[in-house]
């Protein structure tokens, strides 16, 4: 009798869970850029099969464009892209009505100390909760924050300067997603501790109020930024995200615990498609160098039951050549699509892979198709949106427009959003809402909660929140969570035993007490329940002033509450002087690096250091210090001074010309101050470091948009050795 009570709650589990991870079908939401099951397939009947950017069939359209998916939530449209030009470029979240095309809101926020272009800014497509109407948005510079219904910043998060997450020329940004109560981003990162190497993380944030609740890195050395969409399914009653990562390796991890569970590597570069699954399968596919074969690109299935790396020969049937690099494939019962990086869509047998027709479009493609009402809705970067009826033998084209002209296309980069009865499409101009201007209204959405599993025994255990930034004397109440070992959540317990690794202070029934001694700590709390444990992270700063010689520091060391140095600056000994090294390291991952010293919230300060760069093959590198998001550089080959908080924004840049010998010591001063009026002064001077220093500002920037805090930090480009020394961070005087 208890076995089968086990096995009926386990079962009701498994389907309370799935429930949850999928808005109801008749709410009509689509809540993700691929939809409700992350697929990129709608269950809608009765879409339009022709319309015209001139009007047939087009409810209305908006002069508002970009280059990720829209999201529509409770008759609500949202579309990430950008708001303004050279200095006042922002990035930005708006929402229209669904019926009538009206915006209701707009929200801005700044890009800021990031390597991401201005034209690839508003790379991933925000992600709706229909449990409580909020929205979440994961920027091009790596703003990760939560927006009520009606546009309401309810928390934020900075990653770049929390987590070392790396935002490159690329630009490629991964979409959030929901699940329960988190959102879950990720990318490379270079954080502190344990998560200082270089990875792919997965991140995981409680939705309602921002808190790290776990971070994951299932992977190996990351080679450059990806998009891969994530997908969630269940698998023999085990939830799996699984997703494409930087490493060139397709992940599966529980996404209530970030724990691995399976993953196969298919090439040396980053992967950028979403997986589907078919049953137990997973067809996973890329454009990238493979491991064992000269051809690019590759189509695979493998058991999506499995556990650990898997092997070549484990894998169920490939496909070499393939070069669906970009746009991700759907499944239509015993057949998948997928359009190629040339804009050739095929259709294949997923039970053995074999190719059964293939169909050009165009020439470019990055736009996924989405799967709708036995239609496939499509556009190509060259400005053709198709409606293609598919079938076993090829797809017969039922409707095909060209957005703007041949000469000049609406580029099409995202994908469609399907709801209630219309098809939403982004070019880099237009919005549109193709199909009847009035539709059937719905109701809300109807919310499954999740219950709890069955008394399975404990086999992960989960301390909250992580990733913590404190002060010295702070209190702080973790909590507990158990998790059973297919990742479904147990309970919260309260009887756990509590220990401090590395930190000064007090634990006590998961209440934390800070040493009020003034010194930085980084380190772990950590629960144990059942010969089972869990641990959170912990850094400490104390109030300023900082000042660091790293005298006192041993040789091939590094700052442990820093974030983003892990191989890419150490502690050494030059000319008989401890001094911080920012190395010089072939991957482009590792040359630039911002490394931040503490919290985000800071405001209001100076930071000053003294900084000397040596010369290699008449190259000579870049040097800086960051202060409330703005960097204050000296660049040794254009021999200038740089005040920038967006480098790659040149319009918001003031330079001066700069003489900076190199293997000579100079001295850098940036000081940040809010104005009484909301804008933000930024100023700063350099001398070298033997002479008195001028009493005049040489550099400075009134910003019209301002960043308000931000956290303190240095920057290197080592193109050669750049060495570092004598900094301080403090109040303005």
């Amino acid at each position: 009798m208890t076995n089968l009570l086990s096995i009926f709650l386990e079962l009701t589990l498994s389907l309370s869970l799935l429930a949850t991870s999928i808005p109801s079908a008749s709410a009509s939401d689509w809540a993700e850029w691929r939809g409700p099951d992350r697929d990129g397939v709608s269950l809608e009947k009765g879409l339009p099969t022709k319309w015209s950017p001139a009007g047939q069939n087009l409810a209305w359209k908006v002069p508002f464009g970009g280059r990720s998916a829209p999201i529509v939530m409770g008759n609500r449209v949202y579309l990430q892209n950008t708001s303004g030009k050279g200095e006042l470029e922002q990035e930005r979240v708006m929402c229209f009505n669904a019926d009538t095309g009206k915006l209701l809101w707009e929200h801005r926020f700044n890009v800021y100390l990031s390597d991401v272009p201005p034209h690839r800014v508003g790379w991933a497509s925000p992600v709706g909760d229909p449990a409580t109407g909020n929205v979440y948005v994961f920027g091009g510079g790596g703003s990760l924050r939560g927006l009520s219904r009606d546009g309401k910043v309810l928390w934020e998060r900075s990653l770049g300067e929390e987590f070392g997450l790396l935002t490159t020329h690329g630009g490629r940004t991964v979409s959030p997603i929901i699940d329960g109560d988190l959102v879950i981003v990720s990318g490379v990162t270079f954080q502190w501790g344990q998560h200082g190497r270089g990875a792919h993380r997965f991140m995981a944030f409680d939705k309602k109020t921002g808190e790290t609740i776990w971070v994951s890195a299932p992977g190996g050395r990351p080679y450059d930024t990806t998009y891969a969409a994530p997908i969630i399914v269940s698998v023999n009653g085990t939830r799996l995200l699984i997703q494409g990562a930087s490493d060139g390796v397709v992940h599966a991890i529980k996404p209530q615990t970030g724990e691995p569970v399976w993953k196969y590597e298919i090439s040396k570069r980053g992967l950028n498609t979403g997986v589907v699954v078919h049953g137990t399968t997973a067809i996973l596919t890329h454009s990238e160098e493979n491991l064992d074969s000269s051809e690019m690109g590759m189509m695979v299935a493998v058991d999506a039951n499995s556990k650990g790396e898997i092997k070549k020969e484990q894998t169920k049937w490939s496909v070499y050549g393939w070069q669906g690099g970009f746009s991700s494939p759907v499944l239509d019962g015993d057949r998948l699509y997928q359009v190629d990086n040339g804009a050739n869509i095929a259709a294949f047998d997923v039970t053995t892979g074999r190719q059964l027709w293939l169909q050009n479009l165009g020439t470019i493609q990055k736009a996924s198709p989405v799967l709708a009402d036995g239609k496939l809705y499509v556009g190509t970067e060259n400005g053709k949106f198709f409606i293609l009826k598919p079938n076993a033998t090829g797809a017969e084209i039922l409707d095909q427009d060209q957005l703007g002209t041949e000469a000049l296309p609406e580029t099409i980069i995202a994908s469609v959003a399907v709801s209630n009865g219309r098809v939403f499409l982004v070019s880099d101009s237009h919005l549109y809402a193709i199909g009847k201007k009035s539709v059937l209204q719905l109701g809300p959405p109807t919310v499954v909660n999740v219950v709890a599993a069955a008394s399975n025994p404990v086999a992960h255990v989960q301390v909250v929140p992580t990733e913590l930034i404190l002060r010295p004397g702070a209190k702080v109440n973790f909590r507990v969570r158990l998790f059973d070992y297919r990742g479904l959540f147990l309970r919260e317990e309260p009887l756990a035993s509590w220990t401090l690794d590395n930190l000064k202070g007090s634990i006590d029934n998961g209440q934390l007490i800070v040493a009020t001694e003034p010194i930085t700590q980084a380190g772990l709390v950590k629960a144990t329940v059942g010969g089972v444990s869990g641990s959170a992270s912990v850094r400490v700063f104390p109030p300023l002033p900082w000042s660091e010689n790293f005298d006192a520091m041993a040789l091939n060391t590094l700052p442990p509450t820093w974030v983003n140095t892990t191989l890419k600056f150490t502690v050494r000994e030059v000319n008989g002087n401890k001094v911080l090294v920012k190395t010089t390291e072939g991957s482009s991952l590792l040359s630039r690096a911002r490394a931040y010293l503490g919290p985000t919230d800071f405001s209001n300060y100076t930071v000053e250091a003294d900084v000397n760069a040596t010369q290699k093959r008449r190259q000579q590198g870049d040097a800086g210090v960051i202060a409330q998001r703005y960097a204050l550089v000296l660049y040794g080959n254009s021999q200038m001074l740089h005040l920038e908080p967006w480098q790659p924004e040149t319009g918001r840049t003031v330079t001066v010309p700069f003489a900076w010998k190199p293997d000579t010591w100079y001295r850098l001063r940036l000081q940040v101050e809010n104005l009484p009026d909301g804008k933000v002064r930024a100023r700063g001077k350099v001398w070298l470091a033997s002479e008195t220093e001028p009493a005049a500002w040489m550099i400075e920037r009134i910003d019209p948009i301002p960043n308000r805090q931000g956290a303190p930090g240095i920057f290197g480009n080592a193109l050669a050795e750049l060495y570092f020394d004598n900094l301080k961070v403090y109040g303005n005087k």
